[in-house]
């Protein structure tokens, strides 16, 4: 297939970028160990001809007192499998999650938790399908964090059942704007040095007479339903300024995990989250009321929505995450969240396209699901000064319908009203 200097050549031709090819290094070094060529910079030479990698374990029987795997080697089909003797295995993780499985899957047959000598063809089979699975998850988190431009990492984990990555889901970190509107930024920067202790006119929630929003920590401080205004691109201000927080994106590290009861997938924190911290946006497509309107009634016989009213002032705009959208697409709903809506102006001041920020409502802890009230009713304040409809309604419904199907509501706290809407 190659000759030893072909191998070189095309390993030193990858690390240069010169040329394209469709193999990876691990496919490469894969390559080189089969055929048995030394190469350099691909780490493979006689000493290591015959050290494969295992990808994952497939099967499991005892015989006697020694213990056997059946390994799909990384880099092979499944027709090259071998029963490989566990003294023979380097791969200590991958047997701990095995058994792990192993133990799961007992449980969920109701059957004895203790090792079998040889396993059912079904439960082999569904050990196969778990580690196949756990791939395409590590595949799609590592694109999430690829694509991500915020500090926050995102974590992938199904533990539930053999349901992978959505198949027609992007993220996105901005808004998508949809066919037919246009987005004109129209904000005007301050003149600070010091936008928390010595602002200039009030700075930019000065000049909208409002105050700032935030305390020198960074936490939310106006009631829900008075409108966040941020520094934004004009503004004289560094990145370091305490009013720029929703702009600087998700601090957090976060799980989209499977839930257990039927809601699908969730959002859960990795870290400890104070009260009245900005935790994500809602991001989506930005459409109109009227293609919302359609849309949502094609997500009612789908029994799920993502629709999302920018009514701040007027019901024109809506946020569509179905298909384009960031890790708030998977944050379920509940009667009792933990999470407060906000609507946010940073460099575009059109009333009518607020940026909508998720805060926290509470202290919530490491490992805490996230979750926000679809049908959030926002405290009106001072209507007429905030200009904030106080039937601010649904997050997640288009406001407008004339008939909608009952959901039942699955969020399981003390106050839930049975029905999503």
């Amino acid at each position: 297939m190659f000759s030893f200097g072909g191998a070189e050549k095309m390993a030193e031709d990858l690390k240069g970028c010169s040329v394209s090819c469709k193999l990876s290094l691990d496919d490469l070094q894969a390559v080189c160990r089969r055929e048995r060529l030394h190469c350099k910079q691909l780490r493979v030479n006689k000493h290591n001809f015959n050290d494969y990698e295992v990808e994952y374990l497939c099967d499991y029987k005892k015989s006697k007192e020694e213990e056997f795997y059946l390994v799909k080697w990384k880099g092979y089909p499944e027709s090259c499998n071998t029963w490989e003797p566990r003294k023979n295995l380097k791969c200590r993780k991958l047997m701990l999650q095995f058994h792990e499985d192993l133990e799961h899957e007992q449980r969920r047959q109701k059957r004895r938790t203790i090792c079998p000598k040889r396993l059912d063809k079904d439960v082999a089979w569904t050990l196969v399908e778990k580690a196949k699975l756990r791939q395409r998850l590590q595949q799609w988190e590592a694109d999430l964090n690829k694509t991500r431009n915020h500090p926050g990492r995102i974590f992938v984990v199904n533990e539930v059942d053999l349901e992978g990555p959505p198949r027609d889901f992007t993220y996105i970190n901005n808004y998508k704007v949809g066919d037919g509107i246009v987005l004109n930024e129209m904000a005007v920067g301050c003149d600070c040095k010091d936008c928390f202790s010595d602002p200039v006119a009030g700075c930019c929630p000065g000049a909208s007479l409002h105050r700032l929003a935030y305390t020198e920590k960074g936490q939310v401080r106006v009631r829900a339903g008075e409108p966040i205004y941020e520094c934004n691109a004009r503004c004289s201000c560094g990145p370091d300024c305490p009013n720029r927080i929703v702009q600087n994106g998700i601090q957090l590290d976060l799980c989209i995990f499977k839930t257990g009861n039927g809601r699908g997938w969730g959002v859960r924190t990795l870290q400890h989250i104070r009260k009245n911290t900005f935790v994500m946006e809602y991001v989506g497509e930005i459409i109109t009321s009227d293609e919302a309107e359609k849309r949502g009634h094609v997500y009612d016989r789908q029994g799920a929505t993502y629709l999302f009213d920018l009514d701040y002032v007027e019901d024109v705009y809506t946020v569509d995450a179905a298909h384009h959208g960031n890790i708030s697409h998977f944050v379920n709903h509940s009667c009792n969240p933990n999470l407060q809506v906000y609507n946010v102006f940073i460099d575009n001041l059109d009333e009518r396209l607020p940026r909508i920020a998720l805060f926290s409502t509470r202290s919530i802890r490491a490992g805490e699901e996230l979750t926000f009230d679809y049908k959030m009713q926002i405290d009106p304040v001072d209507a007429e000064s905030t200009k904030m409809d106080s039937n601010f309604s649904l997050a997640g419904l288009p406001s407008s319908p004339k008939k909608r199907i009952r959901v039942e509501c699955r969020c399981g706290s003390d106050t839930c009203r049975k029905y999503l809407f």
